[in-house]
This record gives C-alpha cells, sequence and structure tokens, in this order.
C-alpha cells in the first residue's frame, strides 16, 4: 500500500528533508529590497525542494518569479525558506493546468501548476490571466502589486508556449505587453521562450528594456546577451518600466534546466 501512495502521489511529493544547505560565504543575509528573480524551476524534475530554496535564499530578492511551478512545490520552497533561512515571503499562484504527471497528487485530484510570485511585501489586486491560445499547453500569466526598492510596482510573470510555436507566443505576447503598457512602473518577469531577435517579442521591446545591459532585439545585441537555459539560448527575461539595473546576474543551477536570473534595481521618475 505504502508502495502504491508513492507512485500515486508522483515526483513532486514533499520529502524533503529538513536540513539546509549551507549557504556561501557572500549570500546575502537578509531580503535585498531592490532585487528581483525570475527561475523556471522545472517539473517534472527529480529536484529536492531544499536545493531549490537554498539556491533562492543564497540572493535573497525582494520578488521570486517562478515558472513551471506545481504549487506543492512552492508551498515547500517558500517553508523552507522561512524554517531554514529566516525568509519570509508571501506568494500568490497563477495556475493554468491541472497535471498529475507533473505535480503529483491523486487522479481524482491532481497538483496544480503555472506561474507563482513570491514577494517579502505584501500583494495585492492579483490577477491571473490564460491566454486565449496556449499553444500545445495552457499558458498565461500572472500580475501583482507589490513594493520593489520602496516604490509600489506591477509585477508580471508569464511563461509563453515552447518548441515551435512563434505564431503562438506572437498573440501570447500581445495580450501580455496591453496590459503591461498600462502601468508607468512594470517589472515583467518570464520564461518567454524566445531569443532576443525574435519578432515575437517585438512589443514587448517597445515597453521595455532587458535587466541585461548588453542584451536588444536587434541581431548585433542579441548575441552578446548572457544564455539563460543549458543550451545556450537566452529565453528568461527581467523586463522594466520605471526602473534602471544596476546589476544583472545569470546562475547556472544543476536543479534546473533554466538558470536563475536576477536584477539589482533602482526606480526612476518620481512616482
Amino acid at each position: 500500500m505504502a508502495v502504491a501512495c508513492m507512485v500515486l502521489v508522483g515526483p513532486s511529493a514533499p520529502g524533503d528533508a529538513l536540513v539546509g544547505r549551507p549557504l556561501p560565504a557572500d549570500a546575502a543575509a537578509d531580503v535585498v529590497s531592490n532585487r528581483v528573480m525570475t527561475w523556471n524551476i522545472c517539473n517534472p524534475c527529480e529536484v529536492d525542494n531544499v536545493d531549490r530554496a537554498a539556491d533562492i535564499a543564497a540572493h535573497a530578492p525582494q520578488v521570486i518569479g517562478l515558472q513551471e511551478a506545481c504549487v506543492r512545490d512552492v508551498e515547500s520552497i517558500r517553508d523552507h525558506l522561512e524554517s531554514l533561512y529566516g525568509l519570509v515571503y508571501d506568494v500568490a499562484y497563477g495556475t493554468v493546468v491541472e497535471s498529475r504527471s507533473r505535480c503529483g497528487g491523486w487522479p481524482w485530484n491532481p497538483g496544480t501548476f503555472g506561474q507563482a510570485v513570491l514577494s517579502a511585501e505584501p500583494m495585492t489586486d492579483r490577477v491571473n490571466v490564460e491566454y486565449p491560445d496556449g499553444g500545445s499547453e495552457d499558458r498565461g500569466y500572472l500580475a501583482v502589486t507589490t513594493e520593489v526598492g520602496g516604490r509600489s510596482v506591477r509585477v508580471f510573470n508569464t511563461h509563453l508556449a515552447h518548441r515551435r510555436q512563434e505564431a503562438v507566443r506572437a498573440e501570447q505576447v500581445g495580450v501580455l505587453a496591453t496590459e503591461v503598457a498600462r502601468h508607468d512602473r512594470a517589472i515583467v518577469l518570464g520564461d518567454f521562450n524566445a531569443v532576443p531577435d525574435a519578432p515575437e517579442l517585438t512589443r514587448m521591446w517597445a515597453l521595455a528594456a532587458d535587466t541585461d545591459p548588453r542584451c536588444g532585439p536587434s541581431a548585433d545585441t542579441a548575441g552578446t546577451c548572457l544564455t539563460t537555459t543549458d543550451w545556450h539560448s537566452k529565453f528568461d527575461y527581467v523586463f522594466l518600466r520605471g526602473f534602471a539595473p544596476l546589476e544583472h546576474r545569470v546562475q547556472p543551477t544543476p536543479y534546473s534546466d533554466h538558470h536563475l536570473v536576477q536584477a539589482d534595481l533602482r526606480p526612476t521618475g518620481n512616482r
């Protein structure tokens, strides 16, 4: 019976041992108020959430956008961040799929999967939108209002259609960009599944700049962007409106095929 239960629960079961991995000597001592991170954490993957939490805790961002995020994994990561490292986050979920193969659960009650945002400050006005056409799998974006660097900001977290679905991604970017354009101060996190000079990202580049200062939509600048995946492409972005980047970092990790992408920011303007 125990074996049968393990099979049914699936790969995302929170079986993590409550032992924190030691953080590097240069790890942040507490939440960094002007730091944001985006990370596609990879599901289904045979990864211990203790390790995921340790990678996040080493940088202690104010706001974290996770993609391919099973709710039960995020709950586990959040608990470990608090119990092992003293980092307390609120969480908002933007689930778009029920998937037992990805997230475990029972056949009649599978786990849910999509985006999540963790913030060290309270979040309000949560909106979860599924794109009209998700492509081969439902996709969407999550939006919340919170604070970064002491300023109120609308934060978006998205995951666009994968593989050869350029036309679908273009439609998804159109939906997202229309909403982002309503805000003078916005941070857009996510896995866009497209390289910087892909035509489907044109509307995002027209609205915002990526935190990688060497990166842009032209063929000349696209080749200088830091890559964010194990297959040496840049798919992960932190787009900014009303903020400027102070520092941009990309950290490869053994716990996902996407790297952690983070940035320290400064607000611009007076609002």
